[in-house]
């Protein structure tokens, strides 16, 4: 049984996806029914509970502008940034990573308190509101910079993704393999202000 906090993850991905005409944002074909780890507290409980300290996950699902409003959504989500990451180019603009040409995703950066919300999630989320299997594209976005991404920033983060791709693919919770890739966090452009909160 899902969460109602992903619940709303997924009715936000739905409004979003069929409200931005020029962009397709991906669409989840996920049957997965992970079940959450009994030993998570409930949202009620976390909702009382803040250590005070925030994280970082940086995750690429297609037009960040989809990803950015899904997340922003999330209780414990402190702030969502949209920008490029995982390219060659430096200060990449919206017109050259559009281009296809400096091998960045388009990306948000999300800054959590991991006393509210989980790492494993905020994947959960990202896995749910995208479809993980479109090689370098998502719907009607295609290229490199809509690519399915997640981008790590320490080893455990790391574990987890895989793990989460392994288990995603093992109980064949989409009708082909997962193509997410896992690449080590690096260096993080953030976009111009008129793709913040779009």
């Amino acid at each position: 049984m899902k969460s109602i906090k992903m619940l709303n993850v997924v009715n936000l991905f739905f409004l979003c996806c069929f409200t931005l005409p020029f962009s397709s944002c991906g669409q989840s074909t996920s049957k997965s029914n992970i079940k959450k780890n009994s030993t998570n507290k409930t949202i009620a409980e976390k909702q009382n509970v803040s250590s005070g300290k925030t994280e970082t996950a940086t995750f690429a699902a297609g037009c960040f502008w989809c990803v950015e409003e899904q997340f922003k959504q999330l209780e414990g989500v402190v702030s969502v940034t949209s920008g490029y990451t995982g390219g060659t180019t430096e200060n990449p603009t919206y017109e050259e990573v559009s281009a296809g040409n400096t091998n960045h995703a388009e990306a948000c950066n999300i800054v959590f308190d991991p006393a509210v919300i989980s790492y494993k999630e905020l994947l959960e989320a990202f896995f749910v509101t995208h479809n993980p299997t479109q090689l370098n594209r998502q719907g009607n976005d295609v290229g490199t910079q809509y690519r399915s991404a997640v981008f790590y920033h320490n080893p455990e983060q790391k574990q987890l993704t895989e793990f989460y791709i392994d288990q995603l693919n093992k109980e064949k919770a989409y009708d082909k393999p997962v193509v997410t890739q896992v690449a080590q966090f690096k260096k993080f452009y953030k976009a111009e202000d008129y793709h913040q909160n779009y």
